[in-house]
């Protein structure tokens, strides 16, 4: 009879490796590439996302700042603000108040829906107002002190009695007045002190309806420099001036030049020592730095050039009063607006920025990503491939240490070698691999069956 053929299975394996199937469609391994690439949007998306958080909103087109009272160089000094403000389409509403104690209130106030505001030195501390920060000092505001017929001596004994205005309720005016009134022995109890602004203060002592007043206002505002050109009323230096600046760091030591009022008449007639704090633009934390940069640029255009009591360039100064200075007006006194806003119109500087903010970490993660998907994919691709070799070899290893391993066994493990060689999923470029895999794989087989014929 002849010769008795391999077992069942020898057979199978004989035929099956006979009629293998070509590699898995292309269109299946578009479809792995396809996933890749889904994952690395994923990952491009999630880095968007983060960064817009990070951004936060844009800068609002609506920022409240309270001023003072009408007609103050508090209201005067914010209309600028606001027609400034409004070439770059950003609308500043406007809201007076008594004055800086009421502009410090409202800032404190979320609820208020105030967000800038003038504010004197001397008024407030880190630890009371932990919300807000400064950008930086404006101008001094001197304190001035005229009086009415009246000679107020060393000790101001010359006011008891008299009828003295010394600011509204909420004015910073008025808190400081009481302070330096204090200091000196008088309240309300020796002087009659009345709440009144400092242009109708002003109105009152030209008419001799009050015999003092103490205001705070700049040196080129109208109701000072009637009452110092006005020959019956008296500008009063400042006494123990130096002793008034070291109890009250926050002052600062003036000198008003003879004549300066009025040369012709020589008023005043002689030097006059004034007090004077720095008013700062104070802002909560939480201010858009696109609309700090916009009011320090207009601060810059406001407040800078020369004046009786400042140097060109002097203000706006970053210098810290009462409250510290954002980071971002560190940052605008140190190199100036963004490089954005210096060329190109305000929303569409904005709009840039934030563009090149998000394109930035995007592209830094998306470029070396997309750069390595390529590989990665291959890299899986060749994995795979090379697994199926590493199974391969340990059959072949295995067919070598034992020469009468049963061959049906080992021909059963081909089969599925074989049958997963052929359901791989790749590319044209890897069907080489396969078919290479293949070969070998036949070329196992075709070993077996020399050694069990």
């Amino acid at each position: 009879m002849p010769a008795s053929r391999p077992c069942n299975k020898v057979e199978a394996g004989r035929v099956y490796i006979k009629s293998g199937v070509m590699p898995a469609p292309n269109q299946k391994a578009r479809r792995v590439k396809l996933w890749f690439y889904l994952t690395a949007g994923a990952l491009i998306v999630i880095a968007l996302v983060v960064t817009i958080a990070y951004l936060g909103p844009f800068p609002p087109r609506v920022v409240v700042m309270s001023t003072g009272t009408p007609g103050s160089d508090y209201e005067e000094f914010a209309r600028r603000y606001q027609a400034i403000m409004a070439r770059s389409g950003v609308e500043l509403r406007l809201l007076p108040s008594a004055g800086a104690l009421e502009n410090l209130r409202r800032l404190n106030d979320r609820r208020s829906g105030v967000s800038v505001g003038f504010v004197q030195g001397g008024l407030t501390t880190q630890a009371l107002s932990p919300d807000l920060e400064s950008l930086g000092t404006l101008f001094y505001e001197p304190v001035w002190f005229f009086t009415r017929g009246v000679q107020p001596g060393l000790r101001l004994e010359g006011l008891r009695g008299r009828k003295m205005s010394i600011g509204p309720e909420g004015s910073g005016s008025r808190s400081i007045a009481l302070k330096l009134l204090a200091v000196n022995g008088i309240d309300q109890s020796i002087a009659q002190l009345l709440p009144f602004t400092a242009s109708e203060a002003g109105e009152r002592l030209l008419r001799g309806e009050i015999d003092a007043a103490v205001m705070m206002a700049a040196w080129d505002s109208s109701v000072v420099r009637r009452l110092l050109a006005d020959p019956h009323v008296d500008v009063v230096s400042a006494v123990r001036a130096d002793a008034v600046v070291a109890l009250y760091p926050f002052l600062n030591k003036l000198l008003l030049p003879a004549g300066v009022g009025n040369l012709a008449a020589n008023r005043p007639p002689t030097d006059v020592v004034l007090l004077a704090p720095k008013t700062s633009l104070i802002m909560r934390s939480d201010l858009h730095p696109a609309i700090q940069h916009l009011l320090l640029e207009a601060a810059v255009e406001i407040h800078s050039g020369p004046g009786i009591f400042q140097k060109s360039g002097q203000f706006p100064a970053p210098e810290k009063v009462d409250l510290p200075l954002s980071k971002d007006a560190q940052q605008f006194y140190k190199s100036g607006p963004p490089f954005l806003q210096r060329y190109l119109p305000f929303w569409l500087a904005v709009f840039v920025e934030r563009l090149l903010l998000l394109l930035i970490p995007v592209a830094a993660i998306a470029y070396p990503l997309l750069s390595a998907l390529p590989q990665m994919y291959q890299w899986n691709i060749r994995r795979r491939i090379f697994r199926l070799y590493g199974e391969l070899k340990f059959i072949d290893l295995e067919l070598q240490a034992n020469a009468n391993a049963v061959a049906g066994d080992l021909l059963e493990r081909l089969n599925r070698l074989k049958k997963r060689a052929d359901q791989l999923l790749v590319p044209d470029e890897f069907a080489e691999l396969v078919y290479t895999l293949r070969d070998h794989i036949d070329s196992v087989y075709a070993r077996i069956l020399r050694q069990n014929p």
